[in-house]
């Protein structure tokens, strides 16, 4: 094999594959990327066996083939390259990769041990909106468990129906719900439940570029079609809970917060809490909320908020960083909170979200 490709278009490829690459794997093959050239374009996989990556980018090329070479090694060699073209080159020695002044051979390991990936068929299941599938991802993601044993909890139910997409995450503490309107070219509701990672990384996919995405699933495979990229996904079997009992109806005491205030209350106060806990309490009566924390390590810490509220008075506690996680994630200039009581869940929501709805329902803790 020998090609000829530009470091730019080279490294924007490489650098997509390294989430996907783990470094720790008992599978040496794992850490190494699949590169083929042909018909002028050079081809790159990559894999973890739950989670894949094709991308392609153009070359120059002067002899086809296929070969293998570490994904993180070739990225640093290429990243640390100046703006130039790269040669790489196979021989009976190795791989050279070169540019430039610079010379180098790489390690490569056998083609043949590269796991066999299924294969789009072609046929797109729906076309998602590209603007509203990242907003979706950004708003859920944080709400996924990486570590639980309900291995159906690692994931996020992702439902597609005639008029509307919905993307669902929970850890068992809280819950982030998003619902866009959209007609994707369904005829009757799909629901499948994407791993933690694929999440992630159709998330930095969708960073640049525009048009839509095409979505198919196969038999045992999700596949992503992000503007010529293929993100190749397992399904997680499983049933995911029944998210929708979980939202409470009757949450009656409503308080509208500006977004930005209550952010930087929350991270000042969360500074004094208990670090095992994180609990800030919100001890709301008439015209104000306090956002209070405090730890017999550090001590205490107190910041009031004026609101327009003139129900009964209550306190309740949550985990600081749930309650951030929500407020970093919604660009709206206001947000409301509705609760019941002390010991029920409650439900933050952007005020005026135009465009989708979110629900984020989060338990209270008990100090």
């Amino acid at each position: 094999m020998e090609l000829v490709v530009r470091k730019t278009e080279l490294l924007r490829e490489l650098q997509l594959f390294q989430g996907i690459v783990e470094r720790k794997n008992t599978i040496p093959i794992l850490a190494n990327v699949l590169i083929e050239a042909r018909d002028n374009e050079v081809r790159l996989l990559a894999t973890d066996l739950e989670v894949a990556l094709r991308s392609r980018c153009q070359a120059s090329v002067a002899k086809g083939g296929s070969l293998t070479l570490p994904a993180k090694k070739l990225y640093e060699i290429i990243k640390a390259l100046p703006e130039t073209d790269v040669r790489i080159e196979e021989d009976k020695n190795g791989v050279k990769v070169a540019a430039d002044r610079f010379d180098s051979r790489m390690q490569t390991l056998p083609r043949e041990d590269f796991p066999i990936l299924p294969d789009a068929s072609g046929t797109a299941r729906a076309a998602l909106p590209r603007a509203a599938l990242k907003e979706m991802v950004a708003k859920t993601q944080f709400a996924i468990t990486g570590e639980d044993t309900r291995y159906f909890l690692n994931g996020a139910k992702f439902v597609l129906r005639p008029e509307s997409l919905t993307l669902v995450a929970t850890d068992g503490h809280r819950l982030a719900l998003v619902e866009a309107p959209h007609k994707v070219g369904v005829t009757e509701e799909v629901g499948v439940i994407l791993p933690k990672k694929t999440l992630l990384e159709l998330g930095k996919l969708l960073v640049e570029g525009e048009g839509d995405v095409l979505f198919e699933t196969g038999e045992n495979h999700l596949f992503f079609d992000v503007g010529g990229r293929m993100l190749i996904s397992r399904m997680i079997d499983g049933q995911f809970p029944a998210y929708e009992r979980v939202i409470p109806k009757n949450n009656d005491k409503q308080i509208e917060f500006e977004r930005e205030r209550l952010t930087n209350a929350v991270k000042r106060v969360a500074l004094l809490s208990n670090e095992r806990s994180r609990a800030v309490k919100f001890e709301i009566d008439k015209g104000k909320v306090a956002v209070t924390s405090s730890s017999s390590e550090f001590g205490e810490a107190r910041e009031e908020l004026p609101v327009e509220y003139a129900g009964g008075a209550l306190a309740i506690s949550f985990n600081a960083q749930y309650v951030l996680d929500f407020l970093n994630v919604v660009e709206t200039d206001g947000v409301l909170l509705s609760l019941k009581d002390e010991v029920s869940q409650a439900i933050m929501t952007p005020v005026g979200a135009e465009g989708y709805s979110y629900t984020y329902v989060i338990m209270p803790m008990r100090i």
